[in-house]
């Protein structure tokens, strides 16, 4: 406990020195709201893999048992709330001039808790876009119809979410990146640093001349290659992270 202390005593000293910060966030700092992240005994809905109903091929295949699972996620995500973790966040953007906030996860939370300079790498599960006319429009029904149709053409939605196979939005990188190379800190919060390309992020911060301070429940394999690696819930640490700038 009491390196821990001294870690956020200096990782706050150095937020303090700061002008320019980003944060990357992941499927951790989510968990502690509830959020299912689709590893261990989480892996499975209804004997698939998320990783096999996530893709391009398999809503070309089957349309109607991809939104079954979509609609499982959106009714599951519809009650919850954000965390200690999301607040802390918002409190940070408060205080420091230029504060950008990257993040994996699709689940809306970042946003309801009030972030407002936020980049959202794989999407949002409340968004949908046409797959004839390509427009893209927020619905938060729960559930939505089996084969749910754009209002605009009558084409089929699909979730407005990166799937695996997919590329990034080249605008939205592009925007992260330059988040990412201007920063004086880096932040990197509950993230597996497995997912390419968020997970190389931290070390583009490095070679810029960032701090990178992670905080995630077990070492990832980047860790050694940070400033601080503090292993702890989300919820926990960064609240006391912030404390130490007020």
């Amino acid at each position: 406990m009491a390196a821990i202390a001294a870690d956020l005593q200096q990782a706050g000293l150095w937020l303090t020195e700061s002008k320019r910060v980003a944060a990357l966030t992941g499927a951790g700092i989510s968990a502690e709201s509830g959020v299912p992240t689709f590893r261990g005994k989480d892996g499975l809905w209804q004997g698939f893999k998320a990783t096999d109903l996530a893709t391009p091929q398999a809503f070309a295949r089957d349309p109607k048992l991809v939104w079954n699972f979509y609609n499982w996620r959106r009714e599951l995500l519809a009650p919850l709330q954000p965390n200690p973790a999301h607040k802390a966040l918002i409190r940070l953007e408060e205080k420091i001039p230029q504060f950008s906030l990257i993040t994996q996860n699709i689940d809306d939370l970042h946003r309801r808790a009030g972030s407002k300079n936020l980049v959202e790498l794989h999407g949002n599960i409340w968004m949908v876009r046409c797959t004839r006319c390509h427009l893209v429009s927020r619905n938060e029904e729960v559930p939505l119809p089996e084969l749910p149709a754009c209002e605009e053409c009558g084409g089929l939605l699909r979730p407005h979410v990166v799937w695996f196979g997919e590329q990034l939005d080249p605008t939205i990188l592009d925007k992260a990146v330059a988040a990412i190379r201007s920063c004086d800190i880096m932040l990197v919060i509950g993230t597996s640093a497995l997912v390419q390309p968020a997970a190389s992020l931290a070390i583009v911060a490095k070679e810029q001349g960032a701090r990178v301070v992670e905080i995630n429940l077990e070492p990832t394999p980047y860790s050694h290659k940070l400033d601080l690696a503090l292993q702890g819930k989300a919820g926990v640490l960064l609240p006391q992270l912030v404390e130490r700038l007020e």
